[in-house]
């Protein structure tokens, strides 16, 4: 038995990302004012704990697996200023997990704004808070204002991987070491650290997300879960991208790793209905000038010469109505269809998120979740 199998065993009788549903669900950026919309669309996300503790609550009662937040230091302008408003993850996180009994309570954290000591210390605290149910997602950093503001400047792309490489193995040493841990590394050197009480798990799972070739590795070699966003949308072309994370996983690094992906759902009586409410997302609330900064921010304009015309308006739009995620939109048949392809493309879980997110949560609870309990994805 290898060591991962070893930890993934002990991982299973307290983190759900470890079960057996076919189907794993999970919420995203129930942090962040506007939730995961780049509009000002009826019954969006206000932020409060009220409202953010409530969706913690549904995803606990639908037996969700996760409840993931995005890492905001600041909002993205425009008309709306939609992310102005966040909760920091970690103590996210906390809240999350001492109101909740069943999902993995994660924290998304940027590498630069945070020493791993501080990080380590603070994920084992939650670790016990949440009795093993704590996940790490773990960002490089890619808001070079937002970065800015932690005194730090943003390295080149595949240097800021090397800095998160070592990051993480620091802290795993802290997690699992039971003597003091002296480390010198090319960017961080600690001499007698020592952590008690340790974690839970025995350490947290461990997400990232990353498309480039310095992120897939990064996911495969010490991470549990890898995150993506699809280009390509076709079941062969989302198949080839899933199966890509895990033979680089298997195949270099001798590890399994899952993938999950994010979603924003658009749900209608009818088709037709549905569309009719995208366009208003769209049309009437969407605040694009926040789009072009965010774009702006990530390297992308409209000009940006990886896309066509009709890709870079698609992309667009679904960062208006959901962050960039994968839409699924219709009736709730369709919904049910929607998810059911993206396990036949080999995800192992999806990340939802709702333009008018109390709402349309609350109608996925009534309406889906039962159907996809009676196909037996869940």
């Amino acid at each position: 038995m290898t060591d991962q199998q070893t930890r993934n065993e002990r991982l299973a009788l307290t983190n759900p990302l470890l079960g057996k549903p076919r189907l794993k669900l999970g919420t995203f950026c129930s942090n962040v004012s506007s939730g995961a919309s780049l509009a000002d669309v009826e019954g969006g996300l206000d932020l409060t704990w009220e409202n953010t503790a409530k969706i913690s609550r549904m995803a606990d009662e639908m037996k969700f697996e996760a409840v993931v937040p995005i890492g905001r230091w600041r909002g993205l302008g425009g008309r709306t200023d939609p992310n102005r408003d966040s909760f920091e993850s970690m103590t996210f996180a906390a809240g999350v997990g001492a109101t909740t009994s069943f999902p993995a309570a994660f924290a998304t954290v940027h590498v630069p704004s945070i020493h791993p000591v501080m990080a380590a210390k603070q994920a084992t605290t939650i670790d016990h808070i949440t009795g093993g149910r704590f996940g790490l997602n773990i960002v490089t950093g890619w808001n070079e204002q937002e970065m800015a503001l932690f005194g730090s400047s943003l390295l080149p792309h595949d240097q800021r991987y090397e800095v998160a490489a070592e990051w993480i193995t620091l802290m795993k040493l802290l997690w699992t070491a039971d003597e003091p841990v002296n480390f010198a590394g090319k960017y961080y050197t600690v001499e007698g650290a020592f952590l008690r009480p340790k974690p839970i798990q025995p350490y947290p799972l461990l997400m990232s997300a990353g498309a480039s070739p310095a992120g897939r590795a990064f996911a495969a070699e010490h991470c549990d879960v890898a995150f993506t966003n699809f280009g390509e949308r076709t079941l062969p072309a989302m198949r080839a991208q899933v199966d890509k994370f895990r033979s680089l996983a298997q195949e270099k690094f001798g590890r399994t790793l899952q993938v999950w992906t994010n979603t924003y759902v658009i749900m209608g009586d009818s088709e037709a209905s549905a569309q009719a409410y995208f366009d208003h997302i769209v049309n009437d609330c969407g605040d694009f000038e926040a789009v072009d900064n965010l774009f702006g921010l990530m390297g992308l304009n409209n000009n940006n010469q990886s896309y066509s015309p009709e890709i870079l308006t698609q992309v667009r739009n679904d960062f208006v109505a959901g962050w960039g995620g994968y839409k699924i939109q219709g009736t709730n048949e369709r919904v049910v269809e929607e998810l059911e392809m993206l396990i036949e493309a080999g995800v192992d879980g999806v990340l939802l998120a709702w333009p008018a997110f109390i709402d349309g949560m609350a109608q996925f609870q009534r309406e889906v979740l039962p159907m996809l309990v009676a196909r037996g994805l869940r």
